[in-house]
């Protein structure tokens, strides 16, 4: 049985947007990601704990295609890149935001000629694109998934899949704050286990090659945090933001386009999120491209994010997962707002001498 969770936030939290080409009322905040495989963009305004979302932008780019073999960005990558970042460029320069910030994650972090590649960003789009560490990344990821931690229990383990690493954070809850205990980021994501394991990724001993790979590196992290005892003990949830547990909540909905309004938030049980995954394994390629809820841009990703998902959830079997649309961007965006109010209030504070 499949429920809503009780603390997923309202629309004008995350959720509502506006035409693209509407001023925003300022002040307006933007965070853009550049990913392993996509690039994304939100641009918001301030609105109660959280903010209105006035613009949004996302291309798959596959910045990371061949890194996994030859430990550089290949010319065409860059290029898909350096488009989508013009295009972005283009946005902000409509929606005139306050504050910009614009990071790279695991495909800058690793290929050699990334800071070459970052200062071609930014002679042909004028966007300063900074690298963040892995562990940013999980704390970024941690702070928009707050609102759904509430209520949770005593502890959390949230894990990001990406296109090139997988980040996951062990979190403590219901005391104050949510706060890291501890983290890890896997070298490997949809991208990587795509090119290392291609056509076999859709076979069911691809597959499972894939699940032992991903289980092999999470031994370490479970011996430090002994994760699997909490869950045995009661009060852990699983968190997941990523396109492969938004697709598999997709399937369990019976979606027939993507609606985040319905999976943001939503606790999928463990039997609910093994049979969606049963039923995308059970098609080939093309199956998966003609899926509503996946589409022939992820087709060739969506098995490995599965395979990461089931080590995930073999290893640390909570009862059920919440699912969230939210990521590194809403991460920006809150920190961006946040110190801009600390900032005012500081202002405000400081006595007139005039």
């Amino acid at each position: 049985m499949t429920r809503r969770h009780a603390t997923a936030p309202d629309a004008s939290d995350f959720g509502e947007r506006r035409p693209p080409d509407q001023r925003a009322p300022l002040p307006a905040f933007a965070a853009l990601d550049l990913g392993t495989n996509n690039c994304r963009m939100l641009v918001g305004t301030p609105s109660g704990n959280g903010f209105r979302v006035i613009d949004s932008y996302s291309r798959i780019v596959r910045l990371g295609e061949g890194l996994h073999g030859s430990g550089a960005l290949c010319p065409t990558a860059m290029d898909r890149a350096v488009s989508a970042l013009r295009d972005c460029a283009d946005r902000l320069a409509r929606s005139r935001p306050r504050m910009v910030r614009a990071i790279a994650t695991e495909a800058c972090r690793r290929a050699r000629n990334g800071p070459e590649f970052l200062d071609r960003v930014k002679r042909e789009t004028g966007l300063e694109v900074g690298v963040i560490s892995s562990r940013e990344e999980a704390e970024l990821a941690l702070e928009s998934c707050i609102p759904l931690l509430d209520g949770v229990g005593r502890r959390a383990l949230l894990f990001d899949i990406g296109g090139g690493s997988t980040e996951l954070a062990w979190v403590r809850v219901g005391c104050g704050p949510p706060s890291l205990i501890g983290y890890v980021s896997l070298p490997v994501g949809v991208v990587t286990l795509a090119e290392r394991f291609g056509a076999a990724a859709f076979t069911e001993e691809g597959f499972d090659a894939m699940v032992d790979d991903v289980t092999a590196r999470l031994v370490a992290f479970e011996s430090v945090h002994c994760i699997s005892r909490e869950i045995r003990d009661g009060g852990v949830r699983l968190l997941g933001t990523s396109g492969t547990v938004t697709t598999l909540a997709s399937v369990v909905l019976n979606l027939e386009r993507y609606r985040r309004d319905l999976v943001d938030g939503i606790a999928l049980t463990r039997q609910d999120a093994d049979e969606a995954l049963s039923s995308l394994r059970a098609l080939d390629r093309d199956e998966l491209a003609l899926h509503p809820c996946v589409g022939p841009e992820r087709a060739d990703f969506v098995m490995p994010g599965c395979a990461i998902y089931a080590a995930i959830a073999s290893l640390w079997p909570a009862p059920d997962v919440v699912v969230a649309d939210r990521g590194l961007r809403e991460g920006m965006l809150l920190r961006m707002i946040r110190a801009d109010r600390a900032r005012l209030e500081r202002r405000r504070s400081v006595p007139d001498r005039s």
